[in-house]
């Protein structure tokens, strides 16, 4: 994403989510426990609109995504979306199905590692969040339902028919998006839905933790790593070699490349800088 801004200053709070920054670590917090932490359109759109801000804030390295109270997220609020959707004609329901692709778009396009921090439930658009992210840390209670079937949508929804097959292969996509059923976090972990399994309780932490270590690495190559991984997914393999061969050039004109060799000849600890 661009850094360059129009006109518009930075949000100085966000009404649908909970953000905090810690010395280059982003906790975005989904904030309606009581709903199990369910989606509304403003949450859609505030995700979406705080994704793009933080993209054009250099001070920010890792990003932890997760939810307050007894699950991660549940979803589409029924009453505050489903029920308003049937309301729509094909125009707005476009509009609205476009902006939660969005979010996803975000999620894999901003410059940063996004960790997701699951707990309890991940359904529906909580479970494609999940799926978004570059990492799932989750505890035992954890457990990912892709429930658009369930409610009479394709399974496809938000990019999870593109996302999934690429992170649990073909065969789990289509039981898991066919069937909507729900999948624990012992066969998340085993299939590959899950990067960390923690113990009870200890998802949060775990993955504040990762996210600490991530924000104090090379920036820039985890940034270049992540569109690469991103872009790549459909290319041949020599044009994917010939993305890798720029990128690598790129990266070798950069600070931190030079500085891994200053520290390495003096036998010191890199001070990474993102540049």
């Amino acid at each position: 994403m661009s850094p360059f801004t129009g006109s518009a200053t930075r949000t100085p709070d966000w009404r649908h989510l909970r953000l905090t920054v810690d010395e280059g670590v982003a906790t975005v917090t989904l904030a309606r426990p009581d709903k199990l932490n369910a989606l509304t359109f403003g949450a859609y759109a505030d995700l979406r609109d705080l994704l793009a801000e933080l993209s054009r804030d250099k001070s920010v390295r890792a990003l932890v995504l997760g939810g307050e109270g007894r699950g991660f997220c549940s979803g589409g609020d029924v009453d505050a979306i489903i029920g308003a959707t049937l309301a729509m004609d094909t125009a707005q329901l476009l509009d609205f199905n476009r902006m939660t692709g969005q979010v996803v778009r975000a999620i894999r396009e901003c410059p940063f590692p996004v960790i997701a921090a699951v707990h309890g439930v991940a359904a529906g658009a909580g479970a494609v969040l999940a799926l978004a992210s570059d990492f799932r840390v989750a505890d035992p209670s954890a457990r990912f339902s892709f429930l658009f079937t369930r409610v009479g949508l394709s399974g496809g929804d938000m990019g999870a028919a593109y996302l999934l097959p690429r992170v649990v292969g073909l065969g789990h996509a289509t039981r898991l998006l066919m069937l909507g059923e729900p999948v624990r976090a012992p066969e998340a972990e085993r299939i590959g839905l899950i990067s960390e399994l923690t113990d009870e309780g200890g998802a949060a932490q775990a993955a504040q933790t990762l996210a600490r270590r991530l924000a104090d690495g090379p920036a820039l190559a985890y940034a270049q790593t992540k569109a690469l991984l991103t872009s790549e997914l459909d290319m041949p393999l020599a044009a994917a070699i010939e993305l890798d061969a720029s990128t690598q050039a790129l990266l070798m004109n950069g600070e931190d490349y030079a500085e891994f060799h200053a520290a390495f000849t003096e036998k010191r600890p890199p001070k990474w800088q993102g540049r």
